[in-house]
């Protein structure tokens, strides 16, 4: 009698062949990490650059003549580019839920008027200097401020007899971020600053000039938290993507997920805005590459999608403050310059459906 062939579990099979894309980015996301430390307009020496974080983080000593490319690294660029890391992968993460929210493969974070919103709170920081008394701080909760009352606005004029319906989210997220729009408009016309438009038109397509270490720890909470809670509930992502009369036939109450889903993603996107301005493009196309890449399940896409976002934002917030240094570019630009055509040559892969191939 012949022998059983021996065969490899599926699960573990499946489970080996889950780690190692994660394992390699999150190797790629160290090499950049450092890189976009050590790498500027001041080009600091790889071994200089991990001797100086060494000392930071072990509390070392450096010599008198290292002072200087001590804070380069440690109070410049080290926060800057962890923040670009926190704000890549949290724009990611949120790109996935939003698209799964609404069913729509255009939407992205900023499709609910929320960063139209924060734009207001913002631009009036910026004209005539509201919340001054919290100092560097006051533009960062000026911005969320504004995105909080903009998704209340939204939530309150989309919510319906049937509950919070996918078209309505987006029709009224739309709507609303024109009227927002507008309303930021007036007030820089009557700002009696003249810079004040182009501060705000700056602030509007993205910047990480403003990092600092008191701006990462709220940030990086929130996008964790935001991780957490969407990897536990990716299953419902999956039913959701499928349709409410699909959901429903499996238990699930979409209009019960789609309202937390609502709250997270404004939470969420409302944090990164503050902190970086709307950065365009991150949450749109780097849900689409990932699930080209692994599937539509929303577990692994939901586990590559932030590690994919936070190595593509440290090398754009790169070339943002080196291609024309010592004058920055806006991230927004150079996202889009990429993403565009990245988005259309997806558009036009034949057979791509949103959700899967």
């Amino acid at each position: 009698m012949t022998e059983p062939a021996l065969r490899t579990p599926p699960a573990r099979t499946s489970r080996s062949a889950g780690v190692l894309p994660v394992l390699v980015l999150v190797l790629v996301l160290v090499v950049s990490v450092i890189g976009g430390i050590s790498l500027g307009p001041a080009v600091v020496s790889l071994p200089d650059t991990l001797r100086y974080l060494g000392a930071a983080l072990t509390g070392g000593t450096i010599g008198p003549d290292d002072v200087t490319g001590y804070s380069i690294i440690w109070q410049v660029r080290t926060p800057r580019v962890l923040l670009a890391v926190v704000v890549g992968a949290g724009l990611s993460v949120i790109g996935v839920a939003v698209q799964a929210m609404v069913r729509n493969a255009l939407a992205d974070p900023f499709i609910l008027g929320v960063s139209s919103g924060a734009s207001v709170g913002a631009s009036a920081v910026v004209s005539f200097g509201l919340f001054a008394g919290l100092g560097v701080y006051a533009l960062s909760a000026a911005a969320f401020i504004g995105a909080l009352v903009a998704s209340v606005l939204v939530y309150v004029a989309a919510h319906g007899r049937a509950g919070l319906t996918p078209l309505r989210l987006v029709l009224t997220g739309v709507a609303l971020a024109y009227g927002f729009q507008a309303l930021m408009s007036v007030i820089v016309f009557f700002a009696p600053f003249g810079e004040a438009a182009r501060s705000v038109l700056f602030w509007l397509l993205g910047s990480l000039g403003g990092a600092a270490w008191g701006s990462l720890p709220i940030a990086a909470a929130t996008v964790a938290i935001a991780i957490v809670v969407l990897l536990r509930h990716s299953r419902a992502l999956d039913v959701l993507s499928m349709g409410d009369e699909s959901a429903a036939s499996l238990g699930v109450d979409a209009a019960a997920v789609r309202r937390w889903l609502f709250l997270l993603t404004a939470v969420v996107t409302g944090a990164l805005v503050a902190v970086s301005g709307a950065v365009g493009f991150v949450g749109l196309v780097m849900p689409h590459l990932v699930r080209i890449l692994v599937g539509a399940d929303h577990r692994r896409v939901l586990v590559i999608a932030p590690l994919a976002g936070a190595i593509f934002l440290v090398w754009v917030d790169l070339a943002s403050r080196t291609l024309f240094a010592p004058r920055e570019l806006p991230l927004g630009v150079i996202t889009a310059l990429i993403g565009v055509p990245v988005f259309v040559t997806l558009l036009r892969r034949r057979g791509y459906l949103f959700g899967g191939r």
